[in-house]
């Protein structure tokens, strides 16, 4: 220290502040941290947590448990002692069983070697693609109502968020027409969620063609988040990275959790080519170094052993869909039909109130948990997203309460 600078105690040094005994600098949390507010998923769902007379359609996990087999496999790798770090991209047979997997059922070509990284759910990887590509400055196309992740990561990253409409008159599909609106000089990337949470949306061959003549036109990439792309009811799934120039410029983004019933688990991957996965694969080794190796050994089982089990879990979806579709729309509700994924977007508007305060009202006066529309962004309030992948009693429990509520409250 230079002697004339006074020795202060640290407690009193003007850029230090206490918090709970412990000496810190002044507004230790980063300004852009300070503006997020949590998830507000998790806060209903925190909010039902630990009492048993509230039925719960905020947190989007199937009811079924990890397929037998599945976890069997698991249980003789932890008897042979299978504990240790994997490689970084992930254990190479998993690699090979997604590539193959990806192939056969979606038409989408990766090399395993390095064009696809197994990541710690596919929440780590969209992560790791928007820290990868997003710079200060950067502006981030988000169609929406869309997943409420999306917009807090990119901004945590120095994004700039431009909202890309989506409406129930058009099934909430993306159109090019409302991309172009969106697009300005700034404009990098595209993130895309098809299926989609909170809407049920899907997009057709047909559909992405005209949008994928935009991305190309103007330069961008594209992060596609298909983690339901398996829950698809109607129709067979397309990525956008099928069509034709779109895979170079593409991220696609998968993982277990949905429709095989491994929320738990933590296995998710990326793929993409291989420059571009090569810059998250280098964020990832700094960070999570390499997903659960239990849980890498579930995903290959899965794809081995549980695709039966993986249609059978989607024909009891399908079957819920409609049941609790035509349910909200007796209670007064309008709600479109979902192509895909396990939600309902229902409209509360002629209720009258705000999609919080329907919510909270359900909550505290019928005992079900719903998400408020607002937490997914523009266009989302005057709708609540109720999540179907509950059991078919539950489901019928909550929407008798729904009706009852309804007709006294509105």
């Amino acid at each position: 220290m230079n002697s004339k600078q006074s020795a202060l105690p640290v407690d009193r040094h003007p850029r230090i502040q206490r918090l709970s005994g412990i000496s810190l600098h002044s507004d230790p949390i980063t300004p852009r941290l300070r503006e997020i507010p949590p998830s507000g998923i998790r806060a209903f769902f925190d909010l039902a947590a630990g009492n048993n007379d509230i039925i719960s359609l905020g947190v989007g996990e199937p009811d079924f448990a990890t397929p037998e087999q599945v976890r069997a496999a698991c249980i003789r790798a932890l008897d042979r002692g299978e504990t240790m770090y994997t490689p970084n991209s992930g254990r190479l047979e998993l690699r090979e069983e997604i590539a193959g997997y990806l192939q056969k059922g979606f038409d989408l070509q990766y090399n395993p070697a390095d064009e696809i990284l197994v990541t710690v759910g596919s929440s780590e990887a969209v992560d790791l693609a928007l820290r990868a590509f997003i710079a200060p400055g950067d502006e981030i196309l988000i169609p929406a109502p869309g997943y409420v992740a999306y917009a807090p990561i990119a901004y945590l990253n120095g994004g700039t968020l431009a909202t890309v409409e989506t409406t129930v008159e058009q099934g909430f599909k993306l159109t090019a027409e409302a991309l172009k609106r969106a697009i300005t000089p700034r404009s990098k990337l595209l993130m895309v969620n098809f299926p989609s949470n909170p809407t049920g949306a899907v997009m057709t061959y047909e559909d992405w063609l005209p949008v994928a003549e935009v991305v190309k036109e103007h330069g961008l990439i594209v992060i596609s988040d298909e983690i339901y792309a398996e829950l698809t009811y109607d129709s067979t799934h397309v990525s956008i990275a099928s069509l034709p120039w779109m895979k170079e410029r593409t991220v696609v983004i998968s993982g277990f959790s949905k429709a095989f019933a491994m929320t738990g688990w933590r296995v998710g991957y990326a793929c993409g080519n291989r420059e571009l996965l090569a810059a998250m694969l280098k964020i990832h080794q700094y960070t999570a170094m390499c997903a659960p190796v239990l849980g890498q050994i579930a995903a290959a089982e899965s794809l081995r052993s549980a695709l039966p089990d993986k249609d059978r879990m989607k024909a009891c979806f399908k079957d819920r869909r409609t049941m609790f579709v035509d349910g909200l729309r007796s209670a007064g509700l309008p709600c479109h039909m979902p192509q895909g994924a396990f939600y309902a977007f229902a409209s509360i508007a002629r209720t009258g109130m705000t999609s919080e305060e329907f919510a909270l009202r359900l909550l505290k006066e019928a005992g079900v948990a719903v998400v408020p529309g607002h937490v997914f962004g523009a266009g989302g309030e005057g709708y609540i997203r109720c999540s179907y992948a509950a059991s078919t009693a539950k489901l019928t429990e909550a929407l008798e309460r729904l009706e009852g509520f309804m007709k006294v409250k509105i």
